[in-house]
Order: C-alpha cells, then sequence, then structure tokens
C-alpha cells in the first residue's frame, strides 16, 4: 500500500460491531511512499499506522485517476466517485453458520445485517455450502437495510411518502 499526504485511509472495524476508523494521511514515513504513516484521525487523534488486513486506501483529490462521464450525467456531477466496502464475517459452529456483512461507507454510521444457515441432518458436511447461504441471506438483509435508508432519505428531503422499487 502506498499513500501520499492528503490521501484518505479506512480501518475495518475489529468487531462486527464497531465503526470503522478513518482518517487523512499526513506523512509516508516508509519507502516509495510506503507504510509507516502518520494519520489524522477523524476523531481528531493523529498516529502512527502500519496498515494490515482490512485497510482500504481511499484516495482523493488526485488528478491522476480517470474518471468516465456517464451518457446523459451533467459534466460537474460526472466526477463525483465513492468506493464502499462491505466486511464479511463468517463463524461456523457445529452444523450452523453465521454470516455479519457490514457496509463501510464513509457515513459516521454504517449498516449491518446478519445471516444464518443450518446444516440439515442428513446432509453432507460440506462448509463452504452454508457460507454461501448465510453470506447471501446476510447481504440481502442489508441490501434491504440500504433501500429502507434510501427511502428514509427521501422522505427526510422531499416530505413525501417515497417508495424505491427494489429492481
Amino acid at each position: 500500500m502506498r499513500a501520499r499526504p492528503g490521501d484518505r485511509i479506512v480501518l475495518a472495524a475489529r468487531h462486527a460491531d464497531d465503526p470503522a476508523r478513518d482518517g487523512r494521511v499526513v506523512e509516508a514515513r516508509g519507502p516509495d511512499d510506503g507504510p509507516p504513516f502518520v494519520v489524522e484521525w477523524s476523531d481528531g487523534h493523529t498516529g502512527l499506522v502500519y496498515p494490515g488486513p482490512g485497510a482500504v486506501l481511499r484516495v482523493t483529490g488526485r488528478s491522476d485517476i480517470p474518471v468516465e462521464p456517464l451518457a446523459g450525467v451533467p459534466a460537474e456531477r460526472a466526477a463525483r466517485v465513492r468506493e464502499w466496502t462491505v466486511r464479511i464475517s463468517i463463524f461456523e459452529s457445529d452444523d450452523d453458520t453465521a454470516a455479519t456483512a457490514v457496509l463501510l461507507a464513509g457515513a459516521p454510521e454504517q449498516l449491518s445485517a446478519s445471516g444464518e444457515s443450518h446444516r440439515a441432518a442428513g446432509d453432507e458436511p460440506v462448509p463452504e455450502i452454508g457460507d454461501e447461504v448465510a453470506v447471501a441471506r446476510a447481504l440481502r438483509h442489508l441490501a434491504d437495510i440500504l433501500m429502507a435508508s434510501a427511502e428514509d432519505d427521501i422522505v427526510a428531503r422531499t416530505g413525501q411518502d417515497a417508495h424505491v422499487r427494489r429492481t
């Protein structure tokens, strides 16, 4: 991972219910803009970071990142780029699998959802299948929560009931 002053860095939460940490890179102290990085966190603290798994470097304000305008989108809106990350944790115990999906979207709040699967007594023990079912259910639930959040945001802005199509 390489970073320059001004780049944004997001560290995934250590636990599914903890918030992600985000901040601005102040200095890259390693060779070739590598770690460690001095980061000014959004909570006001500054610290030295050696990013590991779960770290996301969000590059902002650089002109070397190509942005393709979308057809029909005014030029002043075409440069708005977002990157969201979904972190999935899976826990398996005997015949049960639980998955938690957390959306890290740069907003102050994060959204999370869970899904579960249970292997029937006569089924062959294939952990990947339990993972797939539990994760799919968690992601479906996360999508429902995100849609409801969008509807709430529309209502808050317009003062009118809103229903976003699920297609």
